[in-house]
């Protein structure tokens, strides 16, 4: 039997953020000792190594030589086909290595909100996992500053602001998409086009939206304010604002929703309203889910290549825990407009 003080169960069990809060300071620095960073006062350091000794913590990983065979793959949340599209691109990749897959959901959502974010960081660094792919709505300074105590290689996918120049992420080609699917709908004849975008303050959203106002202004129509709306990528969103743009005055003859679950709610809308899609009215969605080919009417869908986002965000990840130099830390894959039955020219010929 172990004692609680010896070296072995403290292995397993301390933590950088129990350290730091034994020692008074923050992760941070507890990171920077760790690094050897100059930057830390003398005694501060004398407290943090004594600390560390005594716990026995491990300073560096061992890579290549003692693989931990596993690769973290973090969620704010579980609820979507759109996470499973990109665990099953980063799955495929890793065991085709011989590397397990960890998936966790930190839950934003739930109060208080930062245990979850604690917990998955604790069993991470229990687990020494090779490497995370994160696909978080945003990556605070202290888990930045954990990851980096760790060498835990990391890469953010779909990153919800600019993303971070040092930090690798993968993200698709949301402008042209955007772009794509309303010329589309220009092309079909449509001149009330409205969208139902995500997120107002992420980037994904703003660059879909800058595309359907792009191509708006490239056929010389108006932006209508009243035609922009915002929800949060889910199936009840689309199917508020969808409600309400169809209750204007003069309401649109097509609609791109920001994602494939926002068109679905559209296209509920549209059917309790008596309207028939495409014939009263054209939807658009955006990811190209599995679900959307099955649809009725199977949905016209710009496609953003989720699954081809986990396969070369694992691939990164092998490349950086061997100590390869990435030749570019920001990555976008093209998406593609994918026509199906669900838009067709509008029954009522709009004017600009």
């Amino acid at each position: 039997m172990t004692n609680g003080n010896q070296p072995g169960r403290d292995r397993r069990r301390v933590t950088i953020t129990a350290i730091a809060r034994e020692a008074g300071v923050s992760v941070s620095t507890v990171s920077k000792v760790l690094n050897g960073r100059a930057d830390v006062a003398e005694g501060t350091r004398s407290r943090v190594e004594e600390l560390l000794d005594r716990h026995a913590y491990p300073r560096t990983r061992r890579r290549g030589s003692d693989p931990a065979g596993l690769i973290d793959i973090v969620f704010d949340e579980l609820d979507s086909p759109w996470a499973v599209e990109i665990i099953r691109g980063a799955e495929e990749v890793a065991h085709a290595s011989g590397v397990g897959t960890v998936v966790s959901a930190i839950h934003a959502r739930s109060e208080p909100a930062d245990e979850p974010a604690r917990q998955w960081l604790d069993n991470l660094e229990r687990r020494r996992s090779e490497g995370v792919i994160l696909v978080l709505d945003e990556l605070t300074p202290d888990q930045q500053a954990r990851l980096s105590a760790l060498e835990v290689p990391y890469v953010v996918i779909d990153p919800r602001g600019e993303p971070d120049p040092e930090v690798p992420s993968i993200g698709a080609a949301n402008w042209a998409g955007g772009l794509a699917a309303t010329q589309h709908l220009i092309d079909l004849g449509h001149r009330r086009i409205a969208i139902i975008s995500g997120p107002s303050g992420m980037l994904c959203s703003r660059a879909r939206l800058d595309g359907y106002r792009g191509a708006l202004e490239s056929a010389g129509l108006p932006a209508d304010p009243a035609l922009v709306r915002y929800g949060d990528f889910h199936h009840e969103s689309g199917y508020v604002q969808a409600g309400l743009l169809l209750e204007l005055p003069d309401p649109p003859t097509a609609v791109f929703a920001g994602s494939d679950q926002q068109a679905y709610g559209a296209c509920e809308a549209a059917r309790e309203r008596g309207l028939r899609i495409p014939q009263d009215l054209s939807i658009v969605g955006f990811d190209d889910l599995s679900v959307s080919r099955w649809f009725s009417p199977p949905l016209t869908t710009v496609r953003q290549p989720l699954a081809e986002m986990g396969s070369l965000a694992a691939r990164t990840l092998f490349r950086l825990a061997r100590g390869e130099t990435l030749e570019t830390r920001r990555v976008e894959l093209a998406t593609e407009l994918v026509l199906r039955e669900s838009t067709a020219p509008p029954a009522r010929r709009d004017t600009p």
